[in-house]
């Protein structure tokens, strides 16, 4: 990231300093001493902050203030993220379970152990949300579940 007058500059845009138009891609193609010469400075690209946690706003100095957003509405979305995974998990299987209603075809083992499987990281990983007590601790989770 490019900061000139403590502003930060697209280098895919064309800017103005001191009176001189500079084209769009005056900062892909300067080197580093013609931009440091005009008191343009590179700083690293932050990674910025994940907006599902926290109110976001960038800084001029290319740094990202983060506010975390209410813990309560953040586990809401969190619980049924975990609801959504399981349903998508559990229904590839679901036609087994008809079918065997319908034709008394019995369901396999390795299915029947899979289901138990996303049923217990479901309870897993509900703990673990339960559990979190900041914005912080919950952006850290990762919810494991099984492989089919």
């Amino acid at each position: 990231m490019f900061i000139l007058n403590g502003q930060p500059l697209n280098p895919d845009l064309p800017f103005e300093h001191d009176g001189i138009q500079y084209p769009a891609n005056w900062l892909r193609l300067a080197t580093p001493e013609e931009r440091a010469a005009i008191g343009i400075t590179e700083v690293p690209d932050y990674p910025r902050p994940d907006d599902r946690f926290y109110w976001v706003t960038q800084n001029p100095d290319g740094t990202y203030t983060a506010t975390p957003k209410d813990i309560v509405s953040i586990k809401a979305m969190k619980e049924q993220e975990i609801k959504s995974t399981a349903y998508s998990l559990l229904s590839q299987t679901d036609y087994k379970f008809i079918r065997m209603a319908e034709t008394g075809i019995p369901v396999d083992d390795a299915t029947k152990a899979y289901r138990i499987a996303v049923r217990a990281s479901i309870v897993a990983n509900e703990t673990s949300l339960n559990a979190a007590t900041s914005v912080d601790e919950i952006a850290a989770l990762k919810f494991e579940w099984p492989q089919s």
